[in-house]
């Protein structure tokens, strides 16, 4: 199995950026499908990106593309979000997640391992 932690999450102003990383340890990390989730107070968990084994293919929610980029440095088992134009809705709890098994990368019940997550929070 692998192991997450998240970090990087802080406050930000409205249109500021932020960069948030996942640290992988254990298996070894380029056999993931790795992702970037969220949950806002109150909200479901969503989807925010996703990053294929080799980094080659990302996916996008509508919500942050654009504004966002995902990437990943397999040799430093580390996997990033880079944040920009920040808005107060972007306000949530981010969680990184590995995908062990090819499926649907939106999919929460497609991952297999989480982290703890980070909080990010905009103010206006």
């Amino acid at each position: 199995q692998v192991q997450l932690a998240e970090s990087g999450g802080g406050l930000v102003q409205a249109g500021g950026s932020l960069r948030v990383s996942c640290a992988a340890s254990g298996r070894p990390f380029s056999i993931y499908t790795m992702g970037w989730f969220r949950q806002a107070l109150g909200k479901e968990r969503e989807f925010v990106a996703s990053i294929s084994q080799n980094g080659a293919t990302t996916n996008y929610a509508d919500s942050i593309k654009g504004r966002f980029t995902i990437s990943r440095d397999n040799a430093k088992n580390t996997m990033y979000l880079q944040m920009n134009n920040l808005r107060p809705e972007d306000t949530a709890v981010y969680y990184c997640a590995a995908q062990l098994y090819l499926g649907p990368t939106t999919a929460i019940r497609t991952y297999n391992y989480w982290g703890q997550g980070t909080q990010v929070t905009v103010s206006s």
